[in-house]
């Protein structure tokens, strides 16, 4: 059973506003509450890869060759500039579009997916934060880590779509308003773009 110390910093960890929290957001506002839920799911499949890693011990070869942490780093900049420019481009053309639906959630969903897995943060994370809550002389540190990370996966999209949901009740304010809408939109654009450059001067 995770202890409470995990349980409250883990939280934290999710709660405060990030990479995944804004696509969220933003995506709710922009498409209303099924996507920005679409997007909660995305945001937490992401994590899989990163845990997956975690359990092979991949990200201690990431933690000791700085060309591959340098290059999922240049790539995950690359990516966030390319939403961060997306988003500002399409600013203000709020859109309610029910038609494709099934083809939006897809690809909500993947790039919600590359965010997350083009993000060299969370393989350190997952590298530094959850070993040090493995029990003590474990036999199956494995099956020790895959329960920590199955709690932070719950926790990521419930708190994921408590956004969205918020953010999708404040979107039937916002549509009365194109250059309010307009002027949230670009904001996210630019947080994103800010996440990209602090990611890009990262020291290793």
């Amino acid at each position: 059973m995770p202890s409470p110390e995990f349980m409250l910093t883990a939280l934290i960890v999710v709660v405060v506003p990030g990479t995944g929290v804004i696509f969220t957001v933003s995506t709710a506002i922009a498409r209303g509450t099924r996507a920005g839920i679409v997007a909660a799911i995305g945001c937490t499949l992401g994590i899989i890869p990163h845990l997956i890693a975690a359990a092979l011990g991949i990200t201690t070869i990431l933690q000791f060759s700085a060309t591959i942490f340098r290059a999922v780093r240049i790539v995950g900049v690359v990516y966030l500039l390319y939403l961060a420019y997306s988003m500002w481009r399409h600013a203000g053309t709020l859109k309610i579009e029910a038609q494709s639906s099934n083809a939006r959630s897809w690809q909500i969903v993947g790039r919600a997916i590359l965010l997350n897995l083009l993000n060299p943060k969370l393989t350190l994370f997952f590298l530094a934060f959850l070993p040090q809550f493995l029990p003590l002389g474990s036999g199956t540190p494995i099956r020790s880590m895959m329960i920590l990370s199955g709690v932070f996966m719950l926790m990521t999209l419930l708190v994921f779509v408590a956004y969205g949901l918020v953010s999708s009740g404040a979107r039937r304010v916002l549509t009365r308003s194109p250059r309010t809408i307009r002027w949230v939109q670009r904001s996210f654009a630019a947080a994103l773009a800010l996440f990209a450059v602090k990611l890009a001067f990262t020291d290793e």
